[in-house]
C-alpha cells in the first residue's frame, strides 16, 4: 500500500484538527516530515507481523543482586541542605494557599 501523499492542504487541516498554529515558514518542513513519517508507516504495514513473536534474550550478566547495605546517615545528609526541619528537607512551597 503506498503512502498518502502529504499536501500544504493536509497539513494545514490537520493542524486545524490538532488546534496548532503553523507559519507559511513551517509549513514545508511540515510537509517533509509528514510524508517521512507517511512513508516508514506505510513500509512497516507491509510488514509480516503474523506468527509467533520471539521473546528477547535475558540479560548476561547486566544486572547485579540486590543485596541490602547500609543508607547514609539523616543527620549527615540533612547537614548539607540549604534547609532543613524535624528530620525532613525544607522546599519552597509550590500550591498556594
Amino acid at each position: 500500500m503506498a503512502a498518502l501523499e502529504v499536501t500544504p492542504e493536509l497539513v494545514r487541516a490537520t493542524a486545524a484538527l490538532a488546534r496548532l498554529e503553523l507559519t507559511d515558514a513551517e509549513l514545508p518542513g511540515m510537509v517533509a516530515q509528514l510524508q517521512r513519517i507517511l512513508d516508514h508507516v506505510s513500509v512497516l504495514e507491509a510488514l509480516d507481523a503474523e506468527g509467533p513473536v520471539e521473546e528477547p534474550p535475558a540479560p548476561s550478566g547486566a544486572l547485579r543482586e540486590d543485596t541490602p547495605r547500609p543508607c547514609l546517615d539523616r543527620d549527615e545528609v540533612l547537614s548539607q541542605a540549604p534547609r532543613s526541619a524535624e528530620g525532613f528537607f525544607l522546599v519552597p512551597s509550590v500550591l498556594e494557599e
